[in-house]
């Protein structure tokens, strides 16, 4: 059953190939632009990789330059072939490239729509990864002398001091971690060695936060130290007063900066599918359209244009069925299925 049949005299010939044309480039600059988002989502994830646990979230970016890259290839051809629309002469020799033309671009395009979806439902991974990363950052904090861990304490600072956030959860994750290193403590006091020997671990553990937690626009000096004291600071009440320092966790300013990037260009690469697949079906219409004149000398009449000669089952199948049949072939030849013995007389 043929899908979508249309009819296409000369002139709507003539108008389907140059609008074609210019819609085949417009989404030649679209493609450009996926890859660019990509490259900037990719850059920015990069940049936080010391606070994240795996690179699972690297697929997004990596899927949009792929298909940024090959959405480049596709319009190009299929400006190539809008030249050739008109020229009887010329157009036939697509003829046998059209077919695996279409199962790439049609490949491709699918996954320009998969990485829309990914980039709006990778947050639990984002979240998860965070979670473990901010975790050992903070662990790390200290380690300011042990290779490759040189610059964990400038990365989190910096982290804490442009997203105005602290700790993973909040503030209180310092708390459970010593973020001072043994080389700036001062083992002969008496301070210092109950605080040690009170921890199991032998880890000296203080109810403060480091400097970059401090929220410049409070009015009060910044506490850092002894937060839940409430004798140590003059009218300071730790349960009822605001504190001056960022009560938001990391985790959770990250999670919302890198959400929001993510759908932002989640939303600029649907409408780059959406041009993408305008291109694909008025090529398809522009294709069947031509090929009603193979053998005609009269270029100017009027021909029929369909998107699918048969049902969209049947065209799936008649694609997938060539690949289908290759892979059953190598199965074989790599299990080492004995060839069947000729017949005897």
């Amino acid at each position: 059953m043929v899908v979508m049949k249309m009819k296409f005299p000369f002139e709507k010939r003539v108008k389907l190939a140059q609008g074609l044309w210019l819609l085949s480039w417009s989404a030649t600059v679209a493609g450009a632009m996926t890859f660019s988002l990509g490259c900037i989502l990719k850059t920015e994830l990069r940049r936080r990789a010391e606070v994240m646990d795996n690179s699972d979230i690297h697929i997004v970016p990596n899927t949009l330059m792929i298909v940024g890259l090959a959405s480049l290839g596709i319009n190009y051809f299929a400006s190539k072939i809008c030249q050739d629309a008109l020229d009887a002469g010329k157009f036939p020799r697509w003829k046998n490239f059209l077919k695996p033309y279409f199962a790439v671009s049609c490949f491709f395009t699918v996954l320009m729509l998969l990485a829309v979806i990914m980039s709006y439902a990778m947050k639990g991974s984002l979240e998860s990864s965070l979670k473990v990363g901010l975790r050992n950052g903070i662990r790390f904090y200290k380690d300011t002398d042990t290779p490759g861990r040189c610059f964990q304490k400038q990365n989190i600072d910096r982290m804490q001091m442009e997203f105005q956030c602290c700790g993973n959860t909040d503030f209180t994750d310092w708390f459970e971690v010593q973020w001072i290193s043994n080389r700036y403590l001062d083992f002969s006091s008496k301070e210092v060695k109950d605080r040690i020997k009170s921890n199991v671990d032998g880890r000296y553990l203080v109810d403060g936060v480091p400097f970059s937690c401090c929220n410049p626009s409070s009015p009060r000096p910044c506490i850092q130290y002894q937060l839940t004291n409430n004798s140590a600071h003059y009218n300071y009440d730790y349960q009822t007063e605001e504190l001056n320092i960022y009560l938001r966790g990391c985790r959770e300013a990250l999670v919302n900066y890198y959400m929001g990037l993510m759908n932002t260009i989640g939303a600029g690469v649907l409408s780059v599918f959406l041009l993408q697949g305008s291109v694909l079906v008025s090529l398809r219409f522009l294709q069947t359209s031509m090929e009603a004149l193979e053998g005609n000398e009269n270029t100017e009449i009027e021909t029929e244009g369909y998107l699918l000669e048969k049902g969209v089952k049947e065209t799936i199948m008649e694609y997938l069925n060539p690949v289908l049949n290759f892979l059953l072939l190598t199965n074989q030849v790599e299990e080492g299925t004995p060839a069947p013995a000729p017949a005897t007389a």
